[in-house]
């Protein structure tokens, strides 16, 4: 299954539901949200900087991806940056595929 890293920031409402409920809960919720889409949540860090939460979920294509981030975005509780991953074997078949590609200025 394709994995993505999902980068969460709180909105004021948001970090308002993290303090009444703390971040277990968050997780818990983030877990659900992913297991509605077809997926799981490999793991869901919160971190200092300028992204509150670091997720790597396992989803079953990009539709069910978009649809996770819209639901989470929609909420007004948070917004989401999708990142798809690739595993080295993915790299490794795309170094296998050929490509016809003429640089600009050629």
């Amino acid at each position: 299954m394709p994995k993505y890293l999902l980068q969460v920031n709180y909105t004021v409402d948001g970090l308002k539901g993290v303090l009444a409920q703390g971040g277990s809960a968050r997780e818990k919720v983030a877990s659900e949200a992913a297991k509605s889409a077809g997926g799981s949540i490999d793991c869901y860090y919160f971190a200092f900087g300028d992204t509150d939460v670091f997720t790597i979920a396992d989803l079953p294509d990009n539709a069910a991806a978009a649809a996770l981030a819209l639901a989470v975005s929609a909420s007004g509780g948070a917004t989401i940056r999708t990142t798809v991953l690739l595993s080295p074997a993915d790299v490794d078949a795309a170094t296998k595929k050929k490509i016809l590609y003429t640089p600009p200025g050629t």
